[in-house]
């Protein structure tokens, strides 16, 4: 049969002799059994893809960390940066300074210099618009520190999740889990609050509002008016020098024990654009809690009123609005933490975040090998008696890249053509203060409608 159909010609078209258009006639097809295979183009499984799981940080200005506390070294990526901004790693360093360890003797006595390296994304001191890539080396690990921690885990430690989840884990310093991961955090934020400073005047600061037992009592500080001066005048970062002492004295106080306590640092943000934040899954306040939960020992998170606000009615919480001498609609009280719905409202930002006490500690502690067997554990090292003074720089940078990322995403949707200046404040370096004035808005009302 194959070799009949064969010797036919292929004949488009019906013919008179019965034919097909496929060249056969329908008796060739009598008694042919034809079998059909349907093989799948051959891929690579899904399965077998591997992507930058946890490692990236943002949606338009994006970060990736990389490194671990005992490797080579730690650092970053910058994605996205704008370019033609002047920029060089004296601008990082002086956050690095923030957050290195050994800087007092509340921190761990671990001595780095955290001095940072740009490789990429910079030409003669301005950005490129490409990826910056940061880098800081290691310089003082002590493996051996970590002997007994690569049999044993540490209660509340990442060590058994880690094993948990892959199998294995870098037993010294704690690898990925270890606080100097957020070195390619602090040294991205920094460039961040560049931006933010240059594009919108928004300015960032974080201090530390309670150690353990000691609590800085609301309205000691006043958010509009506490300077960096102030917060960076205390080991401990607390503005408040009556406060900052107790702090301190709690924190020997446990450190001498070989014990740790844990606190909470207050973030405020100040002159943040209206708008930024989107309705539903991309709420400021949502992305804000991802980012600053994203840190080592972090516990809770609350803006505003917080917590407090469900002791409250409801006309008690309200923050009620006003027309102020500019003409600009303000709130009385800022209850809602400088965000409604999701999105700012140009006042300012606070928010809280709470740190547990260090989980490597040097008194001994009952738990468990990595083979299931029941032990005690001193742990060695060098570690933090309580994080929140060094966290400090951490929350800013977080913040920083929060802020940034919604401010591109507003500008790309909200900005791309000329605002509605009755509602809407066009995000610029501020004129008059963070807030247009009535005056200088009625001037872009008329530009508004000429557009039109």
């Amino acid at each position: 049969m194959a070799s009949s159909l064969a010797s036919k010609p292929f004949v488009e078209g019906p013919r008179a002799d019965g034919v097909t258009g496929l060249g056969f006639r329908p008796s060739d097809l009598r008694g042919l059994s034809v079998q059909v295979a349907i093989r799948r183009r051959s891929c690579p499984s899904r399965r077998l893809e591997v992507q930058a799981i946890g490692n990236v940080f943002g949606n338009y200005f994006k970060v990736a960390t990389y490194g671990e506390s005992h490797g080579g070294g730690v650092g970053c990526i910058i994605s996205g940066c704008p370019p033609r901004i002047h920029l060089s790693e004296a601008d990082m360093q002086v956050e690095l300074d923030r957050r290195r360890p050994g800087q007092s003797r509340i921190t761990t006595p671990r001595k780095e210099t955290d001095t940072c390296r740009i490789f990429s994304g910079i030409s003669e001191g301005m950005t490129t618009g490409t990826p910056i890539h940061v880098f800081v080396p290691n310089t003082d690990q002590r493996g051996h520190d970590y002997s007994e921690m690569s049999i044993a885990y540490r209660p509340s430690h990442a060590d058994a999740a880690y094993d948990f989840k892959y199998g294995l884990r870098s037993v010294q310093g704690g690898g990925r889990s270890s606080a100097r991961e957020t070195i390619g955090r602090v040294a991205a934020g920094a460039v961040a609050k560049k931006i933010l400073k240059m594009k919108a005047g928004t300015e960032i600061l974080a201090y530390v509002s309670q150690v353990h037992k000691v609590v800085l009592p609301e309205g000691v500080v006043d958010n509009d008016t506490v300077t960096f001066e102030q917060i960076e005048s205390s080991i401990v970062r607390c503005p408040d020098p009556e406060y900052a002492q107790k702090m301190i004295d709690a924190i020997d106080a446990i450190r001498v024990k070989g014990d740790s306590v844990g606190g909470v640092v207050t973030c405020i943000a100040r002159n943040v654009p209206r708008g930024l934040g989107c309705p539903v899954f991309d709420k400021l306040e949502a992305d804000l809690a991802k980012a600053v939960l994203s840190l080592p020992a972090t516990k809770g998170f609350e803006f505003g009123s917080g917590f407090a606000g469900t002791f409250m009615t409801g006309s008690e919480h309200n923050d009620e609005f006003y027309t102020d001498e500019n003409g600009n609609i303000r709130t009385r009280t800022n209850r809602s933490g400088g965000i409604q719905g999701g999105i700012s409202n140009g006042e300012t930002i606070d928010m809280r975040i709470a740190f547990k006490p260090t989980s490597t500690i040097g008194k001994k502690q009952n738990t468990v090998t990595r083979d299931r067997q029941e032990t005690e554990l001193i742990a060695r090292g060098r570690h933090d008696p309580c994080v929140v003074p060094r966290a400090v720089p951490m929350v800013e940078a977080m913040v920083a890249l929060v802020l940034l990322d919604q401010l591109m995403a507003h500008l790309a949707q909200c900005e791309m053509f000329p605002v509605n200046p009755v509602l809407q404040q066009p995000v610029s370096p501020p004129l008059n203060g963070p807030l247009l004035t009535s005056k200088l808005a009625q001037a872009i009302v008329a530009g508004f409608h000429e557009w039109l």
